[in-house]
C-alpha cells in the first residue's frame, strides 16, 4: 500500500471513528473522506500506469481502490444526505476482499505477515459498517466508533511512518504481537461502547 494514502487512511479513520461516537458532525467529516477518497483512487491509478503490466505491481495498487471507493461513497452521501445502506452492502464486498488481500500477504509472493493481520483488522472493520448500514444493527453503533478510533492508529498511521523512514520490520513473530494488541484494543473498544451511553451514535455513513 502506498505509504503516503496509509498516513491519511489513519486520519480519515479517526475522524470516521469520532463521527460515529456523536463528536463530529457527518457533513464536517465528509469533506476528509472526500479528499483522502481522491487521494487513494488517484495514487493507485498512477502506480498502475507506471506497473507497466507488472502483475504484482497492479496487485499491490489495487487494494487503495478499495478505500478511495469507501472514503468517496461516505463523503458524497454524508454531504448530499443520501442514505447509507449501499455503503453497508458495499462495505461487504469490502471485507471479503480484504480476506482475500491478508491471505495473499501471509502467504503470497514476498509475504508480509504483519499487514496479514492488518489486513484482518481492516476486514472487520468493513464488516462492522455492513452490519451497522445494511442491516440496521444500530446497537453495535458505538461499539464500531470505538473500535473504528482504536485501530485507527496502530493499523495506519504508526505502519506509514515505519514504512517511510525505513523502519518497518515484519516477520511471524511481529505479526502475533500485533494481532494480541489488535485483540486487547477491540475488547477495550467493547468496555468503551459499554460504558459511553452519553456518547450518542451518528445516523451518518462512516466505513473505515
Amino acid at each position: 500500500m502506498n505509504n503516503v494514502g496509509l498516513l491519511y487512511v489513519g486520519a480519515v479513520l479517526m475522524i470516521n471513528g469520532l463521527m460515529l461516537l456523536g463528536r463530529i458532525p457527518s457533513r464536517s467529516a465528509a469533506v476528509l473522506n472526500l479528499f483522502v477518497g481522491a487521494l487513494q483512487c488517484i495514487t493507485p491509478t498512477v502506480l498502475i500506469i507506471q506497473a507497466h503490466g507488472e502483475p504484482q505491481a497492479i496487485l499491490g495498487a489495487s487494494g487503495l481502490y478499495l478505500f478511495g471507493f469507501t472514503y468517496l461513497y461516505v463523503g458524497i452521501v454524508n454531504l448530499a444526505g443520501f442514505e447509507a445502506e449501499g455503503i453497508g452492502w458495499f462495505s461487504l464486498f469490502v471485507a471479503f476482499a480484504a480476506l482475500v488481500y491478508s491471505g495473499l500477504s501471509f502467504f503470497g509472493p514476498g509475504n508480509d505477515p504483519v499487514f496479514g493481520v492488518i489486513w484482518l483488522a481492516w476486514a472487520l472493520l468493513w464488516t462492522l459498517f455492513f452490519l451497522v448500514l445494511a442491516l440496521g444493527k444500530t446497537r453495535l453503533t458505538r461499539f464500531t466508533g470505538w473500535t473504528t478510533l482504536l485501530l485507527s492508529q496502530p493499523t495506519c498511521t504508526i505502519p506509514a511512518f515505519l514504512l517511510m523512514t525505513g523502519s518497518y520490520q515484519t516477520s511471524g513473530t511481529l505479526a502475533a504481537i500485533a494481532a494480541g494488541v489488535f485483540v486487547v484494543l477491540i475488547a477495550l473498544a467493547g468496555v468503551l461502547a459499554s460504558r459511553s451511553e452519553g456518547w450518542v451514535g451518528s445516523n451518518a455513513a462512516a466505513p473505515a
